[in-house]
């Protein structure tokens, strides 16, 4: 007899059914058990265990320092929260651009050592060859095209993408590439809501933007920004749904007050 109270975890078919049904994919990012927890309790379809993690945990300018001790560290505390979303894990750089051997290699050791559904690679034409790859030899890819922040010196800024005809065609013609080469979806980042309207419609995966528009297939925002704990980080694409920051800072406040006055323990919180 079947359990019928079992959760029913979110994988690659999920997502692209999704499409087909055009039901909007929920995704976040998370780096830790209790964040991804929260996350998988709301609903969130899937969770992306960032290179993010770089700038939001780690307290570097970019994500290049990460590397992929890092992403499998974060990888196995964030798969500890979550029982139904699908858990995507940022290659970092340098992981992949080499060959796709050792994308191969490095790619199979994160899924290996974190029991994760998917990763990702940013990337289009250029590493079309290595999603090949991967995806032939049953690692799942998440594609990742616009603005890709691990060539952020070669962009010279977080400046949108694809404004020009020339670079928006190469997008349009990237995405389609990485459906071939096996992307089961694919992340459009920071470019012109109606050039991601055009790839949305130009291939039959899934796209999933971030400062891209509401014509995409669903949508990711790092966590930390969207709960607002980064205060000086105010790009136009992210919805504030908390001021953690101010909330969290009041909190603190209260204890160092309630410490050094003697208020905090009182009688009911001392043994």
């Amino acid at each position: 007899m079947s359990n019928t109270s079992e959760i029913r975890r979110v994988t690659t078919r999920r997502i692209i059914e999704m499409k087909k049904a055009k039901e909007k994919v929920a995704a976040l990012t998370a780096y830790d058990f209790l964040i991804a927890r929260l996350c998988d309790r709301a609903g969130i379809d899937l969770v992306l265990v960032g290179d993010s993690v770089g700038n939001v945990f780690q307290g570097h300018e970019t994500t290049l320092p990460v590397t992929l001790d890092d992403m499998i560290y974060h990888t196995k505390a964030v798969q500890c929260g979550v029982k139904r979303a699908m858990i995507v894990v940022d290659m970092p750089f340098m992981s992949y651009q080499t060959n796709p051997d050792e994308a191969f290699r490095n790619a199979g050791r994160i899924m290996k050592e974190t029991d994760a559904g998917a990763v990702k690679l940013e990337g289009g034409e250029i590493i079309a060859e290595t999603v090949a790859k991967l995806t032939a030899n049953g690692i799942p890819v998440l594609a990742h095209i616009g603005l890709t922040p691990q060539s952020i010196h070669r962009f010279g800024g977080y400046q949108p993408r694809g404004r020009d005809k020339e670079e928006a065609a190469q997008l349009i013609k990237d995405a389609k590439i990485l459906e071939e080469a096996g992307a089961f979806a694919i992340v459009i980042e920071k470019i012109p809501a109606l050039l991601a309207k055009k790839i949305t419609q130009s291939v039959n995966v899934p796209t999933i933007g971030i400062g891209a528009g509401k014509y995409v297939d669903g949508q990711i925002l790092v966590v930390y920004d969207m709960l607002g704990l980064l205060e000086e980080f105010n790009p136009r694409f992210v919805r504030k749904y908390l001021n953690l920051s101010q909330t969290i800072n009041d909190a603190f406040t209260k204890y160092v007050k309630d410490t050094k006055s003697g208020e905090f323990p009182n009688e009911k919180e001392s043994y």
